[in-house]
């Protein structure tokens, strides 16, 4: 019984070197997490919200 119990512990050993090393090779293509800023075409704004909380409006 011992065998088998190390060969599965160098199957998950193994699996888990793959593991970590598509991991890194995921992050080094994709920039290490670098956000590409998109300009925006219109300046945010609110909408149609009120310009006070609604509890004090509620209140007065």
């Amino acid at each position: 019984m011992s065998g088998s119990i190390v060969v599965v512990l160098v199957l998950l050993a193994v699996i888990a070197v793959i593991a970590i090393a598509a991991t890194v090779v995921a992050v080094l293509r994709d920039g290490r997490g670098e956000v590409r800023i998109e300009p925006s075409e219109e300046p945010w704004t609110a909408g149609n919200l009120p310009s006070e909380p609604y509890a004090q409006i509620r209140f007065k």
